[in-house]
């Protein structure tokens, strides 16, 4: 065969992205390393260096062990366990196969969920030996949640139970009966050895009874969807293209269906009508376009269109608009969600800040079971509600993956916290407006005389923020300003009595501050507020709420040491024995600012000081 032929077979053969999982030992990476064996395509270098390393840790006694092919890293193979996703790459006269090998352990489950997100088909293996497990229940619902449709079950170590129809049987039974909960139907069900090699490239005189297809074959013969035919035209705008002053173009890659020279289009949020003049690639000007291209179009008349927006079909009506959404998401960090935080929420045409302001329920991948809670944990996967601070387009998961999936982000070390896919549009936010009001805040100001701003204390229990706040709110009424102190105790006996001191609940306790001191500042008022607030996210959350130069955050610096010593409430005491939990500076993180506009120095100077330092720096700074 000469190479150009070679090339051509190549390109008729069909791509499946395979993704494989289940419990720790169930064969994962023996049954991958089995496909590349028996599918010659391991090198002889590879091939003799596995069987030396079989020797070394000794796996499978004298026997290769196949799955030291997958499991790459050191810890990995001496513990004979699969720890991070590995890819690998196999073809037959059919098919080429991307595969993924993904962990078993449940807490690496945020790394089952990026292989699971990126497949086409999921290979689920249970060890017949020990059946249907937590593990392989907590995979079949992930494969649910990303709408992986091929699914193939594979009853792995048929040699360990004598190849019993029986055992291979009630499994299927018992498969079936937990799939059912979740509406997730499975219907290729295999008996196989991955260590022998039964029923995956052959058939095996040890499996007489099963007159169904071997492994392989079912890959080969899976009919993905074309998703250019069948999914209407989308394309996210990432970039308006002026490369000349005659030249109006908005480049982005296609998110799904193909396009054509002349096809109507319709421009999202607006909804505005046009006609496709011109496709650029980088091999230059094409008559079409299909998905996973990138692309420049040009429009037949000039359109407001700017990034974030979305060029769909004419005929697509599948896409929202909206702030406000219902979603599954996964948790991928140490650091636990809270509700109301501020997060960065990066969808495939946008960027925007939002919170996740309900978690609904916490889901028991286990038991599918739905469980109360505030929070979730690493590996974990609530459905909650999530609220963006702007309209941004999106579609549901099980339409559009593209356009229906988001990650989470830190919007101070840029870390992904969680990746999440949409259910559905929350209505009622677009039924919701800003009511007009004749009377604004420069109108009570200027009845004032004085330019309204929030003080905002900030600091440890014991540091004097209340001492000082309450100090320059005298100094402020004896100057005839209009003002309220908001106090961190006083407002726990009444609009937050129902808080208490978890982190979830001391973020919804600066978020209802930060409103009420919002609406104060509208009044017209010189708000202060004295919280401790240990949190850098929700201070700026608090300070995003009104302009720049209404916020003024005063951070109040006294060593925890001097606080300890003070303790006028023996909290510390109390604290440091353990009769009180979660209590900042002890159990409890303290995030100091790093560039309040004031920072008072507890241990130079007196109250009465300090205070007079918050009004010069207000006098100095046209508030007063």
């Amino acid at each position: 065969m000469d190479i150009e032929t070679f090339f051509q077979n190549q390109n008729k053969k069909k791509q499946l992205k395979i993704f494989t999982c289940g419990s720790v030992d169930d064969g994962k990476s023996t049954l991958i390393g089995r496909l590349l064996f028996d599918s010659k395509n391991i090198y002889t270098d590879q091939l003799s260096q596995t069987k030396v390393e079989s020797t070394k840790y000794g796996t499978q006694g004298k026997e290769i062990d196949l799955a030291l092919l997958i499991d790459g890293l050191q810890a990995e193979r001496e513990q004979g366990i699969t720890i991070d996703v590995a890819y690998r790459y196999f073809e037959t006269d059919e098919c080429k196969f991307i595969v993924a090998d993904t962990p078993g352990h449940e807490e690496y489950t945020r790394n089952m969920a990026t292989g699971a997100s990126n497949s086409d088909v999921g290979i689920i293996l249970v060890d017949a030996s020990k059946g249907i497990l937590d593990q392989t229940k907590r995979h079949t619902f992930i494969l649910s949640l990303f709408g992986i449709e091929n699914i193939i079950v594979t009853i792995n170590k048929m040699d360990l139970v004598d190849y019993e129809e029986n055992t291979f049987q009630q499994l299927i039974k018992s498969y079936k009966q937990i799939s059912k909960q979740f509406n997730f139907k499975v219907e290729k069900f295999i008996p196989i050895s991955a260590l022998k090699g039964d029923n995956i490239f052959k058939k095996n005189t040890n499996i007489p009874w099963y007159e169904g297809k071997t492994l392989i074959e079912e890959l080969e013969q899976i009919s993905l969807f074309n998703p250019v035919e069948k999914d209407n035209f989308s394309m996210p705008v990432q970039f308006v293209n002026r490369f000349s002053s005659n030249f109006r173009g908005y480049s982005g890659t296609i998110s799904s269906g193909k396009i054509k020279i002349n096809d109507e289009v319709k421009i999202l949020p607006s909804g505005e009508k046009n006609k496709i003049s011109k496709i650029l690639t980088p091999i230059g000007e094409q008559n079409e376009a299909i998905e996973g291209q990138a692309i420049t179009l040009s429009l037949d008349k000039e359109v407001d269109i700017s990034r974030g927006n979305l060029i769909c079909a004419d005929g697509s009506h599948n896409y929202f608009s909206s702030d406000q959404f219902a979603s599954h998401i996964i948790w991928m960090s140490k650091d636990k969600m809270l509700p109301e935080r501020n997060y960065i929420f990066r969808f495939i045409n946008s960027q925007v800040t939002g919170k996740i302001t309900d978690l609904v329920h916490k889901i028991n991948i286990n038991s599918f079971d739905k469980i109360a809670s505030k929070s979730l944990a690493l590996n974990e996967i609530g459905y909650c509600k999530v609220a963006l601070n702007k309209n941004t387009i999106f579609n549901s998961y099980k339409k559009n993956k593209k356009m229906g999936s988001f990650v989470i982000i830190d919007q101070f070390n840029n870390q992904t916290l969680a990746a999440g896919v949409i259910d559905h549009e929350l209505r009622r936010a677009s039924n919701i407006s800003w009511q007009k009001l004749s009377i604004n805040k420069n109108l009570r100001s200027n009845e004032k005389s004085q330019n309204p701003c929030i003080l905002w204390f900030t600091g440890l229990s014991g540091s004097g923020k209340s001492t000082v706040a309450n100090i320059v709110e005298q100094k402020l009424h004896q100057l005839g300003k209009h003002t309220y102190l908001l106090d961190g105790d006083n407002i726990r006996h009444g609009l937050n009595k129902d808080l208490g001191f978890t982190d979830t609940d001391r973020v919804e306790n600066i978020r209802r501050i930060s409103e009420v001191s919002k609406l104060m500042l509208d009044a017209g008022l010189i708000v202060m507020v004295s919280f401790i607030s240990p949190f850098k996210s929700e201070r700026k959350m608090a300070r995003e709420l009104v302009e720049k130069n209404e916020f003024i955050e005063i951070f109040v610096d006294t060593p925890i040491e001097e606080c300890e010593k003070r303790d006028p409430k023996g909290l510390y005491k109390k604290a440091r024995s353990g009769k009180l939990k979660n209590f900042t500076g002890i159990d409890s993180d303290y995030e100091k600012p790093t560039s309040p506009e004031i920072t008072l120095d507890t241990k130079t100077k007196n109250a009465e000081d300090l205070a007079d330092e918050i009004l010069l720096y207000l006098k100095n700074n046209n508030k007063i």
